[in-house]
């Protein structure tokens, strides 16, 4: 929750990306804060991982295949991610403060048409997944557990939906990416409560904290 809201607020008010919207898409000048803007979204890629193993953990046998699967999508997602990110701190900002910047152009994440916004556009589609396959993961009846299944079903469906219409339409891949951002940090803030509840349940012993699993067998 922490992570996605960063990002989110990194991103928004941070972000030097309409500096370098114009071709070869580099910046003019490198600020601390330009190394610091992917911070955010680099941790919570890895805080994904986390959770999604902490899902699949409690999940119940007969639905470990779901979470299994989830677990694998989501670290797809977090290896695409968190390299995408890596090689802008590694390789394009000190080409930039090197004035190394031939043949920057298509691996700039400022470039709206560029490699690094396909990935990390890529990696939401593959996020949203993983997140899908959770639906069947995170039973019961419970308010909480419901909002969750909506959540993510819902998410998927205008993730996906978005990529379709926007290509469609004709606009440039990062403008699906900005969408696909607002509606995954939108859920993953919201989401990141209402499982954090759930994990306090099943730790104090509380119902409906793990469906499918038996209290008694808890030790």
């Amino acid at each position: 929750m922490v992570f996605a809201a960063g990002f989110f607020g990194v991103g928004l008010f941070g972000s030097s990306y309409t500096e370098g919207t114009k071709y070869p898409y580099i910046l003019t000048t490198i600020r601390p804060l330009d190394y610091a803007v992917w911070g955010p979204a680099f941790m919570l890629a890895l805080a994904l991982v986390v959770l999604v193993s902490c899902i699949h953990s409690q999940a119940p046998e007969d639905k470990k295949v779901f979470s299994q699967v989830a677990l694998s999508f989501v670290v797809i997602y977090a290896a695409m991610t968190t390299t995408d990110f890596f090689i802008q701190w590694t390789v394009i900002l000190p080409s930039i403060i090197n004035n190394e910047t031939a043949g920057l152009a298509l691996f700039s994440i400022y470039n709206p048409r560029g490699i690094p916004i396909a990935i990390e556009s890529l990696g939401y589609l593959v996020l949203n997944t993983a997140l899908l396959f959770l639906v069947p993961v995170i039973g019961g009846r419970s308010r909480l557990e419901r909002a969750v299944r909506w959540l993510f079903v819902i998410g998927f469906v205008l993730v996906v939906g978005s990529f379709g219409a926007l290509t469609l339409a004709g606009f440039p891949i990062v403008v699906f990416e900005v969408v696909a951002v607002t509606i995954d940090v939108a859920i993953l803030i919201v989401s990141g409560v209402l499982l954090g509840l759930r994990f306090k349940r099943a730790v104090t012993g509380l119902p409906n904290c793990s469906p499918g699993d038996n209290p008694s067998n808890r030790t």
